[in-house]
């Protein structure tokens, strides 16, 4: 039976989707490409997740997670009327392209019809773009993954007036941090909505909640993926002014995050101590392992968040065979193929015996291909 392309939209058919790190069968792998925590959630929120298998398992949850969306106003001293809870924060990514950029077409504002991003950064944001038939506007970041200054973003084509602003803060996939300042800078350079994605706050020395409340365009996302070591159960969140989280929760599914997904979220937050000790410790080994690659001639972006960007010493080899030969080695880093990344390894911390491991093979593989040359 041939396939009927003629029912699918024109679009979809050439649509390249969002490609996510790999997810290995072999569980000898020492797995350091999808930036999950190497630490396990807490035993209080194995035992609140545990305890909830039961006859509940049978009813709907909480349709807005209001009782997580409480926990999480306390926690950011905001009203639940300004969060939003999400099947992951790319749930939520996807409702703010719904809900505040228009499809592109002939006879429309094309700046309303315009999701706008740094690159590189997030490569999800290009394709919310597409499946919503939205325009997209990609400004590079400079050499060093920075923010350019806001006299010279006009140059790089930045549009003030764009629907949708995507701001990856710290930046992924260099780990690149940004001061709350200039992102005070950035967000006054702009009219639309505009989401600075902290996913990787929490390993950060500082992040940009405090201007969700300087302004009225600004939205705050954040994940449990990462430094609250849920990635299974697949819980977002926003922050943001009440009119803006008001619009998604019109378009958000019903009943859209499970519920061991509330109850696992909620218990973390109440286990907050065992969680900070254990960002504490990725930092730390971030920063030893940083270090260690630099003494082996790796060029290390600095980082504040749960990987590093590392670029092989020069003349060892390109960063797709070092990939190639880390994963012979057992080891499963992640490589982009990206102009401004192809030549770094996005390495994710790990614990401290992974992170030796990544360190021995790095002098093993870099001795051998020395050696190579001499001969």
């Amino acid at each position: 039976m041939p396939p009927r392309l003629d029912l699918i939209r024109p679009h979809v058919q050439t649509l390249e989707p969002y490609t996510p790190g790999e997810q290995p069968e072999d569980a000898n792998l020492i797995k350091l490409n999808t930036n999950e925590n190497p630490y396990g959630p807490s035993p209080q929120v194995l035992r609140a997740v545990k305890d909830a298998v039961d006859d509940r398992l049978r009813l709907y949850p909480h349709p807005t997670a209001e009782p997580l969306r409480k926990k999480i106003a306390a926690l950011h001293d905001c009203s639940p009327d300004n969060v939003i809870v999400g099947n992951g924060s790319d749930e939520l990514l996807a409702l703010a392209t719904r809900a505040f950029v228009e499809p592109a077409s002939p006879r429309g504002n094309r700046e309303r019809q315009t999701i706008q991003y740094f690159t590189p950064s997030y490569s999800l944001y290009p394709v919310l773009a597409a499946i919503h038939g939205a325009r997209n506007k990609e400004v590079p970041l400079t050499r060093s993954f920075g923010i350019p200054p806001a006299a010279r973003l006009a140059q790089r084509g930045w549009l003030p007036k764009a629907a949708l602003n995507f701001v990856t803060t710290p930046n992924a996939p260099s780990g690149r941090r940004y001061r709350t300042s200039e992102l005070r800078k950035l967000c006054q350079t702009v009219q639309g909505v505009t989401v600075l994605d902290e996913a990787y706050a929490e390993f950060a020395p500082e992040n940009a909640l405090s201007l969700v409340q300087e302004f009225d365009h600004v939205i705050v996302s954040r994940t449990f993926s990462k430094a609250w070591s849920l990635c299974f159960q697949r819980v977002g969140y926003f922050v943001g002014p009440e009119s803006l989280i008001q619009a998604l929760h019109r378009l958000r599914d019903s009943y859209n995050v499970n519920g061991l997904g509330q109850i696992a979220a909620g218990a973390t937050l109440d286990d907050l101590p065992w969680y900070r000790e254990n960002i504490r410790k990725v930092v730390e080994q971030r920063e030893r392992l940083a270090k260690e690659l630099e003494q082996l001639g790796f060029r290390v972006v600095p980082s504040a968040a749960n990987f590093l960007l590392a670029a092989p010493p020069a003349r060892s080899g390109d960063a797709q065979a070092w990939h190639e030969e880390f994963r012979r080695a057992g080891i499963l880093v992640r490589h982009f193929t990206g102009a401004a990344v192809k030549n770094y390894l996005r390495i994710t911390i790990g614990t401290p015996e992974q992170n030796l491991r990544v360190s021995e093979i790095a002098r093993r593989l870099l001795a051998a291909r020395t050696q190579g040359r001499k001969h």
